[in-house]
């Protein structure tokens, strides 16, 4: 039984139908094809820049297997429990929604922004340190340890470029998450959603579970799999 007292007052389904589409579940289809056709697009993106790492790394193997070896691989971990812990509470507050309870709709989607922010601000921590041994290609490159055998420089220099690159443009994607979280809080507070309306924050789920498997791919794809030992 849904919980009357949080349950969110809302107008009827038909008010949020656009004039283009014929009813609710015409527009609700078209929002979520919509949605899954962005996400293959940058399936595309970022198995580009997936597919540039593994021909790099095949060519300057020691560099690459030496620069993953310079990353916090418990602070990787983390992010990697931390974002599994917001796609959990993302799909609750997804199930809030269509339920009609607005009250933990509100309180999951708070609490999955503050995994956000928890993720950036490791990530954060983590360019700092980066910066700190003199690690960021371009601005900062000065490796003060000496090189293992087969470990050039200028080599290891392109690892940190595809490390930052890679999980910069994850860092924004967060961060453009979070903006769209922000909004649902918005709307779920003035009452805009019910157990017949809420395709935005469906949609919006799926952002946040595609930039959450991305994340998935790219810890073992740097933090693991450069032979760390």
């Amino acid at each position: 039984m849904p919980d009357h007292a949080a349950s969110i007052h809302a107008p009827a389904a038909a008010e949020h139908v656009a004039h283009q589409f014929a009813n609710a579940e015409q527009q609700r289809e078209a929002g979520s094809l919509g949605m899954w056709v962005f996400l293959v697009t940058e399936i595309m993106f970022f198995g580009a820049l997936f597919a540039g790492y593994t021909i790099y790394r095949s060519l300057y193997l020691p560099a690459f297997e030496y620069g993953s070896r310079l990353l916090e691989v418990n602070l990787g971990a983390t992010n990697t429990a931390v974002l599994i812990a917001s796609s959990l509470t993302m799909a609750l507050a997804v199930h809030s929604a269509q339920t009609g309870k607005r009250k933990a709709l509100i309180a999951f989607l708070l609490i999955t922004m503050v995994f956000g922010l928890a993720f950036l601000g490791i990530k954060g921590y983590e360019w700092t340190v980066k910066w700190d041994h003199f690690l960021v290609p371009g601005l900062r490159f000065a490796p003060q340890k000496a090189l293992p055998a087969g470990v050039t420089a200028p080599n290891l220099e392109m690892f940190f470029c595809f490390y930052f690159f890679m999980t910069g443009l994850h860092a924004l994607h967060m961060i453009i998450g979070l903006g769209i979280l922000t909004t649902l809080v918005i709307m779920a507070y003035r009452g805009r959603f019910s157990e017949k309306y809420y395709t935005p924050v469906e949609v919006s789920g799926l952002y946040w579970h595609f930039v959450d498997i991305v994340w998935i791919f790219l810890f073992p794809l740097l933090y693991l799999i450069g032979g760390r030992y």
